[in-house]
């Protein structure tokens, strides 16, 4: 079984974070939530309270088959200034791995460096921040083994195609018709 971990600090955008481990439970794939804090409880960016699967610190995430950011604000700052995680995160690209990020999140894969010479995309007002990358409004960018997309209205897309990368494009149609999207 594939293992995914999302990360998310307070203010994180519910549906981002969430539509993600909804669908990929619903593929089979295990979607493990994690807070950067020292707490499982965090607030989303609408002030819903809710808990997490697990707490960075005491998280090993050598068996990981992707990471993933959700956007949202201030989540995504608060994701970005967590260096366990930015550390995480860079090495983990060194060697390959796929990773993902949605709406502003894409700009902390942007200054890690990650985006350079690459198709991205963010929310509208987050592309200016791509340094290096060659930006698009295509609703999900697929480049490599980085996985970008642009906000709320593009979140079953972006959990679609993390799905598709993990388990196949069957699998993804699979769930798409389950929840009768029409992309």
């Amino acid at each position: 079984m594939s293992r995914v971990y999302i990360f998310l600090a307070d203010g994180f955008e519910d549906i981002e974070g969430l539509t993600v481990v909804d669908l990929m439970r619903r593929a089979g794939i295990e979607a493990v939530t994690v807070s950067i804090k020292e707490t499982r409880e965090i607030t989303t960016s609408h002030g819903i309270e809710m808990k997490t699967d697990r707490v960075f610190s005491e998280t090993d995430f050598s068996d990981a088959d992707m990471l993933v950011l959700p956007g949202g604000m201030p989540g995504t700052k608060y994701l970005g200034e967590h260096q366990p995680l930015t550390g995480l995160l860079t090495e983990y690209y060194a060697k390959g791995g796929k990773v993902a990020a949605i709406c502003a999140a894409p700009s902390v894969f942007a200054k890690l460096g990650f985006l350079k010479n690459r198709k991205a995309t963010s929310y509208p007002s987050f592309m200016d921040q791509l340094d290096g990358a060659e930006t698009c409004e295509d609703p999900v960018v697929v480049d490599g083994n980085v996985t970008t997309s642009r906000g709320l209205g593009t979140a079953v897309p972006f959990a679609l195609s993390l799905i598709a990368q993990l388990m196949g494009e069957e699998k993804a149609q699979e769930i798409a018709e389950s929840i009768v999207y029409r992309g």
